[in-house]
C-alpha cells in the first residue's frame, strides 16, 4: 500500500473512532427499563449498562419474604441489561454498516 492508500486508511479509521465516541455518548443518554413482578421492581439503566436508579413499590416488601424481593430485583436488572446490550449492539450495528460485531452480545 502506497503512502497515498495508508493516509486514506488512516482518515477512515480516526473517522469510525469519532463516530463510535459519539454512539457511546449518545448510549450513556438513552435509557431503558427492566420490571419484574408486574412492574413492582423497575430498574432503569442507560445505554452503557449502568444502573440509574431502582424503584421498588413498598407492597412487594415483605421482612419475611427478602428471598423474593431480592429475586425480582435480580430479574429486573437482568431484562434491563439485555434491553441495553440490545441497544447498544443496534447502534454498534450502525457504525460497522450492520456487520455483528464481534464482543458485543
Amino acid at each position: 500500500m502506497d503512502m497515498k492508500g495508508m493516509d486514506k486508511l488512516l482518515k477512515q479509521v480516526q473517522k469510525m473512532q469519532a463516530e463510535m465516541e459519539k454512539i457511546q455518548a449518545d448510549l450513556e443518554d438513552e435509557t431503558v427499563e427492566g420490571t419484574a413482578g408486574g412492574n413492582m421492581v423497575r430498574v432503569a439503566m442507560n445505554g452503557r449498562r449502568e444502573v440509574l436508579e431502582v424503584k421498588i413499590d413498598p407492597e412487594v416488601v415483605d421482612r419475611d419474604d427478602v428471598e423474593m424481593l431480592e429475586e425480582l430485583i435480580v430479574a429486573a436488572v437482568n431484562q434491563a441489561h439485555q434491553k441495553a446490550v440490545a441497544l447498544q449492539t443496534e447502534s454498534m450495528s450502525k457504525l460497522a454498516g450492520g456487520l455483528p460485531l464481534p464482543g458485543m452480545m
